[in-house]
């Protein structure tokens, strides 16, 4: 009994530790172009009810606000920029503790690409990249929204 109540607590500790990990990434992020860095819009990331995590654009701070994303393809097709889930199905991963194996996708391109998500020096990193192992590909630093 007591190795069951020590193994369970043991347990609940290292789900709070992955939660509080994954936690951090979760929230407004200021998107910066990573070309003239300029604050270009507010993505919020969440965890959605099938246990995944998605990124929804909310707010352009350049640009049309009403925006519509011609280029995107099927469902997205002519739908507001804003609001727009541009963030798709990542997983966490706690090992490298980063989101990954999902999809991105590029508003101005309407093209997806594979994704992964990490923090460094409290700043996040999304990789966007045409090759599932993230070696042609580019950076983006992503700012916390105050």
């Amino acid at each position: 009994m007591k190795h069951r109540l020590m193994g369970l607590s043991l347990l609940m500790m290292l789900s709070l530790s992955v939660f509080g990990q994954v936690s951090s990434m979760l929230g407004e992020w200021i998107t910066v172009d990573d070309k003239t860095g300029e604050k270009r819009s507010v993505v919020t990331l969440y965890q959605g009810k099938d246990g995944l995590y998605y990124g929804a654009l909310s707010q352009l701070l350049i640009g049309d606000r009403n925006a519509i994303c011609t280029l995107c393809p099927n469902e997205d097709k002519n739908k507001p920029v804003e609001g727009l889930v541009i963030i798709r199905a990542m997983k966490y991963n706690e090992k490298d503790n980063q989101l990954q194996e999902g999809r991105v996708l590029d508003p101005e391109s309407g093209n997806f690409y594979y994704g992964k998500i990490y923090l460094k020096d409290g700043k996040l990193i999304l990789r966007g990249s045409i090759d599932k192992r993230g070696f042609i590909g580019r950076n983006q630093t992503w700012i916390r929204k105050k």
